[in-house]
């Protein structure tokens, strides 16, 4: 599956309401790690709406830094990690779910299912997929 296809599959998850932002993410890159699916589906399962529902930093972000934390198996993840924020607010254009939910003229900063493309984008050129 190319990156594309990844990212629009998880859009899709997202929307379909199987998968939370963050759900998403870490399902459709789940060949990153040695965890299944489903464990990964637990692990990331409390990180909606800006984790914990708390509009904080994005799910979807935090499923890509989850992935490459365990594809590095802790070794260079902090560094990983902030490429990928990096480039995902350059992109959606902030980090915090609330900013990227806020509506200005008439639509969000950044909708949820691009926030979960784009994770999904970022991680796979940050970590060279």
């Amino acid at each position: 599956m190319t990156l594309n296809e990844r990212a629009e599959l998880a859009a899709e998850l997202k929307n379909s309401g199987v998968c939370n932002c963050a759900q998403a993410v870490t399902r459709v890159l789940s060949d990153q790690t040695t965890l299944t699916e489903v464990q990964l589906m637990q692990l990331s399962s409390g990180f909606a709406a800006g984790m914990g529902n708390m509009e904080a930093t994005c799910g979807a972000m935090i499923g890509a830094a989850m992935i490459a934390g365990l594809k590095t198996e802790g070794k260079g993840a902090v560094m990983a990690t902030r490429k990928i924020q990096e480039e995902f607010q350059n992109r959606c254009g902030a980090l915090r779910c609330k900013d990227l939910k806020a509506v200005t003229d008439g639509r969000p900063l950044c909708p949820c299912d691009d926030c979960v493309r784009n994770a999904v984008m970022v991680y796979g050129e940050v970590m060279g997929l």
